[in-house]
């Protein structure tokens, strides 16, 4: 590998050509590097530069030379731009994390056509789910099938903030121990370890450190002909699908008969679990076999040395080797447990010190020659205390960046409730009114000119788009106009609409109307909202390297753009009731059967007598719905 040659070679940072993208495997990042983005341009040289959205808006606000239709056109032309850039931006982002950082048979498989998610702490499959902005349409395009529309976002909210909305929080897990300090820091947890029922004595043996991985797997298939020989069961755990299946070809070839369980057939979970710690059996597993499953040991195997697990990598987190070594040695059974590690496992490579490669080339070892050393062992344990590190550092930024959206949640929501509890309908209309005649006028009228030379377009346009309303005043009329005179006239014209609209209509319709107008308003442009701060969160890092703190960044921008959605929900909720005309319900028309007469024997006119077909039931008959009661307790009543 490149990496691994700049290594050997000390040259990790020095590169002679410049680079088309930069990928970053430790916090699972990509972008790309100007060179890579000239090549995407093409001769478009501007095709990926973001504009400067609020710097934009506040220089089209300040510009006395604009009118307000002119600079509501250039402010929707600037938000434009800046959307199909950002969008353009983070689509090529989003593929080359398709190609570098997410691989088949480890972080999804496909299967039917479909790109379907595998959970990396358990190993399973999680059909249905997708990953968020675009990264599942990348992988989709990558993978060459059918490419899924994106979903709208319509509510978000983080694992964190959703447990921190409970009053009382509490847990159990064998393995928080590890995670003490993140329980503390987020959810203001203590965790306590109780002491094990049973006393346990399973043999965790030390790590055993090859220099490559091919080493490594020979080592491993090694030991579990020595442990099938015996009939001891061995348990081997696998980071990924694509691994597993890896190493059951190798068995195959050596004619140890196994059992293989990840992913892809996990509807034979339940059995070959039921069968892993039977004498002799070998069963190969993802994480699917290292959380939620007790292993019951069959005869005599405890007497063999119990189940014995080999783990082939470390994982990210202690937790989860701890997990796959807590399938042996269960309520005080024997057990033991050993890791086979190679320098070119992916922690190790990511994520270890160039001293532990420096010291296996001074001892010198020879080909298939493992180390055990506690310079190794301590570098390991490093190595992951780093990569939890980081993870925690990614999950209390995520959380840093949705307590920001937490807040504008609560006030969306908050005002949703209002609406669908519809008590104060009518009080909310009228207060838009007042707010939306108030801004429309201070926005377009200058109080300091003589209203003779007003420029009235603007205003009119503004009140006839939102209300239907027609804004005319004559020569003589608007002399003796003030801008709070005239703000109060506007009013007074909304307010007769509104009186008008409202007698017009039946109170429940007239309810339902400014019910559904304020819902369907707060809805789409809530949707819209979220979109436009994933892009924004998305973009804002890029900020750093300007010498900014990129999470006041969000939080100031993201300020100004829920500002801007509020005023936008009012405005489309007044414009969506002032225009929906409620049609005149029609009375239905009630047909009156005519009278059939029938000529009787006699000749004279009248009803035939009415003859029961069916013989008359008692009331203190069976019902005959089937019911089992009594006529007079059921259809009788």
């Amino acid at each position: 590998r490149t990496e691994s040659f700049l290594r050997s070679q000390k040259a990790l940072y020095v590169l002679d050509e410049e680079l088309y993208c930069i990928i970053e495997e430790q916090d699972r990042s990509a972008s790309w590097t100007d060179k890579g983005l000239r090549l995407l341009s093409g001769n478009q040289q501007d095709a990926f530069v973001v504009p400067d959205l609020s710097q934009g808006l506040q220089e089209i606000d300040t510009d006395q030379r604009l009118n307000y239709r002119e600079k509501k056109k250039m402010k929707r032309e600037l938000e434009v731009q800046y959307s199909e850039t950002s969008e353009r931006m983070h689509a090529a982002q989003q593929l080359i994390k398709s190609y570098w950082l997410f691989g088949k048979d480890v972080d999804y498989v496909v299967k039917d056509g479909q790109v379907i998610i595998v959970d990396e702490f358990t190993g399973r499959l999680m059909p249905g789910r997708r990953w968020s902005d675009g990264l599942h349409q990348a992988i989709e395009a990558k993978e060459g099938v059918n490419v899924a529309e994106e979903n709208q976002t319509l509510a978000t909210i983080t694992f964190q903030n959703y447990f921190r909305m409970y009053e009382k929080l509490a847990g159990m897990t064998g393995t928080a121990d590890t995670e003490a300090p993140e329980f503390k820091k987020i959810y203001d947890l203590d965790v306590l370890v109780i002491p094990t029922h049973k006393k346990m004595i399973r043999d965790d043996y030390p790590d055993v450190i090859y220099k490559t991985e091919r080493e490594k797997f020979k080592a491993v298939v090694q030991e579990i002909i020595e442990l099938h020989t015996k009939g001891q069961p061995a348990l081997v755990g696998t980071i990924s699908i694509e691994k597993s299946e890896s190493l059951s070809k190798m068995l195959k070839k050596q004619g140890i008969k196994h059992q293989v369980l990840n992913a892809k057939n996990h509807e034979r979970e339940a059995e070959i679990i039921a069968m892993a710690g039977q004498n002799g059996t070998v069963t190969i597993s993802t994480n699917m076999a290292g959380r939620g499953t007790d292993i019951v040991l069959g005869n005599g195997v405890p007497d063999l040395g119990g189940l014995h697990v080999l783990g082939t990598e470390r994982h990210e987190s202690r937790r989860i080797d701890n997990q796959l070594r807590g399938r042996s040695g269960r309520q005080g059974d024997q057990g033991s447990s050993r890791f086979y590690l190679s320098l070119e496992d992916d922690l190790m490579r990511v994520f270890g010190s160039e001293r532990i490669a420096s010291v296996m080339d001074r001892l010198g070892m020879e080909e298939d020659q493992p180390i055990e050393h506690q310079i190794i062992s301590r570098a390991i344990e490093g190595a992951q205390k780093r990569v939890e590190g980081i993870n925690f550092n990614i999950r209390k930024n995520l959380l840093e960046y949705d307590d920001v959206m937490n807040q504008q949640r609560k006030v969306i929501y908050s005002q949703r409730r209002e609406i669908l509890k519809g008590d104060h309908l009518k009080e909310t209309i009228m207060d838009m009114i007042d707010e939306l005649v108030e801004s429309a006028v201070s926005d377009t009228i200058d109080p300091n000119i003589f209203p003779e030379e007003w420029n009235l377009g603007p205003l009119s346009d503004h009140m006839y788009n939102v209300f239907g309303l027609l804004v005319q005043f004559s020569k003589a009329e608007l002399k003796d106009l003030t801008q709070d005179s005239l703000i109060d006239q506007l009013k007074q014209k909304v307010l007769d609409l509104y009186e008008k609209k409202e007698k017009e209509s039946d109170p429940q319709s007239f309810h339902f109307l400014q019910k559904i107008a304020m819902l369907q308003a707060v809805d789409e442009l809530w949707m819209d909202h979220l979109l436009g701060m994933d892009q924004l969160k998305e973009g804002v890092g890029l900020r750093g390297y300007g010498q900014m703190d990129p999470l006041k960044e969000y939080q100031k921008e993201g300020y100004n753009m829920f500002i801007s959605m509020v005023e936008r929900i009012k405005e489309n909720s007044l414009r969506t009731f002032f225009r929906i005309r409620i049609a005149p319900q029609e009375q239905p028309s009630i047909s009156v059967p005519k009278k059939e007469m029938v000529l009787s024997r006699g000749g004279n006119g009248g009803r035939s007598p009415v003859k029961r077909k069916a013989p008359k039931i008692g009331r203190n008959d069976p019902c005959p719905c089937g019911s089992g009661k009594k006529y007079k307790h059921c259809c009788g009543r």
